[in-house]
């Protein structure tokens, strides 16, 4: 992301907040995973989203209308002694040339400076409750400035969450977020066909975990969005299982969830397919009914359709599919009202993706249904887990199947990010009846 890119996010919170506003944003602590030992980083979205500033403790402030610029930031001072633990710092001088901000401070400065900057604006935004230290800080310099009324100084009357402002604004993707997060896709998607090239019985379901964060490095991306789920047999129908650490057996499926995130924006791909190569008739039969499933919610995902659209398709399809199967009985209206398919299928059809795998953004306006529209990306995801219930036949029991891709919102319609993944049933079986071969 360009330094520009970050200045005309900074420049929309200001025309936003207006000259009477000012915004403070925290970044993320380091955090001890155990002792002497920190876990990897990973800045704030929020703060990312404004500042692509990448150190933690920082403080970001947003000032619009300021004479001295709008961009402050307050950040670790250079230590060469820290650094030569650590690694370089970027430090004052470092924020102000690489970054675009215009004014930088040591930590040390920032119970001095703040009541300058907060003297004489009506509005102050930020994460309000979100870190009750920092609640107290903020208290404090409004304090500091309210004491100077005598002389002159007029202290922030009004107090707003910062999230509901910033939140709407990551919620639309620009075209180079929008380039990124195909980048991050496609890392992904190949990473994905590398596990159906190598998948056989008798490996472990942390060998196709290990191998996937193994492509996404190589590909460029080394941190995860998310832990990977590698859930083979009936693991697949335990929604967020991690454990990871059963062998994939003959005759089974195993449901893969797994993406890259690339430079803080996240990918998110679930992808299910037989241990062997084939699907059995039965596994197959209710691949193809979740495929369904998945495809009608995907045309659905236009803009223009409200955020629940491709959920109320998705249910549609699979409870007429359990209709057929026998495992549900009655007018299909009915069983649709009543939620007769939540026993197996009990999550919804998507979520918003951008820098969190599950994203920030209001899924409701005004209690109702939020309307799609161009540069919202969403994942779509049906999905079934049969578990050993008396109603469930025989050759269905404990199969788990979820097909999941990202959906990029375009004037016209749509676009899958993540169609480099085969999910057509013969498509996956030949792609893995190739695999060994090109992976020996």
């Amino acid at each position: 992301m360009t330094p520009a890119e970050y200045k005309r996010r900074r420049r929309a919170l200001a025309r936003t907040i207006g000259p009477s506003g000012l915004a403070i944003l925290v970044a993320s602590r380091e955090l001890t995973r155990s002792r002497d030992v920190q876990y990897p980083f990973r800045q704030d979205s929020d703060f990312l989203y404004l500042t692509g500033f990448p150190e933690p403790d920082a403080i970001a402030v947003v000032a619009p209308k300021r004479r001295g610029g709008e961009f402050i930031l307050f950040c670790r001072p250079r230590d060469p002694e820290r650094e030569q633990w650590d690694g370089a710092r970027i430090g004052v001088d470092g924020a102000m040339a690489d970054f675009g901000v215009d004014q930088a401070y040591p930590l040390s400065e920032l119970d001095t400076i703040m009541p300058t900057l907060i003297d004489g604006r009506e509005r102050l935004y930020y994460a309000i409750g979100a870190d009750p230290a920092l609640d107290t800080r903020v208290l404090g310099w409004v304090n500091r400035v309210r004491a100077q009324a005598r002389a002159g100084g007029s202290a922030p009357d009004t107090f707003v969450t910062i999230e509901s402002l910033l939140h709407e604004m990551r919620l639309r993707k620009s075209p180079a977020e929008i380039k990124l997060m195909r980048r991050a896709a496609a890392i992904s998607a190949a990473a994905h066909r590398h596990l159906m090239r190598i998948c056989r019985p008798g490996l472990g379901e942390s060998t196709l975990e290990t191998h996937f964060q193994h492509q996404c490095a190589l590909g460029g991306a080394r941190f995860q969005a998310y832990p990977p789920i590698v859930g083979g047999g009936r693991n697949a129908c335990v929604l967020h299982y991690v454990d990871n650490r059963a062998e994939l057996r003959d005759g089974d499926l195993v449901l893969i969830d797994a993406g890259c995130e690339l430079d803080g924006y996240a990918s998110d791909i679930t992808r299910t397919f037989p241990v062997n190569g084939r699907f059995s008739p039965a596994q197959r039969r209710l691949y193809e009914l979740v495929l369904e499933a998945q495809l009608a919610a995907i045309a659905k995902a236009k803009p223009g359709h409200h955020w629940n659209e491709p959920h109320d398709a998705a249910v549609r399809v699979l409870t007429k599919g359990l209709i057929g199967l026998g495992i549900l009985s009655g007018p299909l209206d009915k069983l649709i009202e009543d939620g007769a398919h939540r026993p197996y299928y009990m999550h919804r059809t998507g979520h918003w993706l951008g820098m969190d795998v599950h994203d920030v953004g209001h899924y409701k306006r005004g209690g109702h249904w939020r309307t799609l529209e161009p540069g919202m990306v969403l994942t779509v995801e049906p999905g079934l887990y049969l578990g050993a219930a008396d109603l469930i036949p025989e050759p269905y029991r404990w199969i788990g199947i979820r097909i999941e891709d990202d959906v990029l919102i375009t004037d016209s319609g749509n676009e899958i990010l993540t169609a480099g993944v085969p999910k057509d049933p013969d498509e996956i079986e030949s792609l893995m009846a190739g695999g060994l071969k090109d992976e020996a």
